[in-house]
């Protein structure tokens, strides 16, 4: 079963120099039906102006990860580590018992285009910890590349939680399939450009909750990028 989540009735928080689509509620925005999906909590949007950013503020159990799109995003936090993300480079920083950082638009002239995404850890107060990786345009080009897993499979970022996530470029005739295991969910996002999941027609900033699937096939993809996550078969109780 495919729910469709579409662009259009995302969040939206625009403070000038900040444009961030939220697709599941955060900060100000509340949805009491997107509370997010399994241990999926956080898809934001985000494009920064020139010379903008967060400053520093802290997180506490947290798996937090961005994917820059287009552009570059400099990091900086207390547990030492400074590091500028580009397209290609995925970022995982586990908050763990507590650390502080901030993130701004690495350029004084261009803007930067980045997904920050949040999943929620299967423990408390561990040790924080940083990685970061890339993985290039051929690795992602018509297949599912694997970036994140709990064992840091295949080159990926180790995240604290049974989840993964896959990205992918698609255009034209580049087709992938993803079975999924027994009882699991999915969660997929079209980060740019447009595809199709399961026959069904997807476009920029869409997604799709994944149930009772037993693989998900993505192609007719034009000039699309898409990321990908098998998740823990658990439903997040609304809000009232």
């Amino acid at each position: 079963m495919l729910t469709l989540r579409k662009a259009s009735d995302r969040g939206l928080a625009n403070h000038g120099w900040l444009k961030s689509f939220h697709t599941f509620s955060f900060a100000s925005y509340r949805d009491p039906r997107e509370q997010g999906f399994s241990d999926l909590l956080v898809i934001n949007d985000d494009r920064v102006a020139a010379g903008k950013g967060f400053g520093q503020h802290p997180h506490r159990d947290m798996e937090i990860f961005s994917y820059v799109l287009e552009g570059a995003l400099e990091h900086k936090d207390t547990l030492g580590t400074g590091s500028v993300i580009r397209p290609g480079d995925v970022q995982l920083m586990s908050a763990g018992s507590g650390v502080a950082h901030s993130e701004f638009n690495h350029s004084a002239t261009k803007p930067v285009h980045f997904l920050q995404i949040w999943i929620v850890p299967d423990v408390s107060g561990a040790k924080p910890r940083y990685q970061q990786e890339h993985f290039s345009e051929q690795k992602k080009r018509g297949r599912l590349q694997l970036i994140i897993s709990p064992e840091g499979s295949h080159g990926s970022l180790k995240v604290r939680q049974d989840a993964r996530v896959y990205a992918g470029l698609f255009d034209g005739e580049e087709s992938a399939t993803l079975k999924l295991p027994a009882n699991r969910y999915a969660y997929v996002h079209v980060a740019r450009g447009s595809i199709e999941l399961n026959g069904v027609q997807l476009k920029e900033g869409d997604g799709v909750r994944v149930r009772e699937e037993q693989a998900l096939t993505l192609n007719n993809g034009q000039d699309a990028e898409v990321l990908v996550f098998d998740l823990r078969p658990q439903e997040l109780p609304e809000m009232p």
